[in-house]
């Protein structure tokens, strides 16, 4: 994930695999980091995932559940798009992300370019 940080994007991992919104304390058991993490360093983690529009947050009596504000790939396109929009030339991006592209990657896009010409 290009916008997050190592720790964030683990911690969006932990999110992604809950079955439920979590609390703080149970992205902090579930994290596997080659460091302890202290309780605050996840919540303030998680409050910048929030802030970014990454996690969406619920109140449970004192505390906040977490969960991702979208799944990992609506995250990414996200992600991607935002890069776009902030190129200066955001063509020049298309154009060399379309000449990179694998024939499997242009096949999807040509894909939706066709469902979208059709009205699909």
């Amino acid at each position: 994930m290009a916008e997050l940080g190592k720790l964030e994007s683990t911690v969006m991992d932990v999110l992604w695999h809950a079955d439920e919104p979590v609390l703080v304390r149970d992205v902090l058991e579930a994290l596997t980091t080659d460091r302890a993490l202290a309780y605050t360093t996840v919540l303030t983690v998680l409050d910048n995932l929030h802030r970014k529009g990454w996690a969406v947050r619920e109140k449970d009596g004192k505390a906040y559940r977490y969960r991702p504000a979208g799944t990992r790939e609506q995250m990414t396109a996200r992600a991607l798009r935002q890069v776009i929009e902030t190129s200066t030339h955001p063509d020049l991006v298309l154009l060399h992300f379309a000449r990179s592209a694998s024939d499997r990657e242009l096949h999807i896009l040509k894909q939706v370019l066709h469902e979208r010409e059709s009205g699909g």
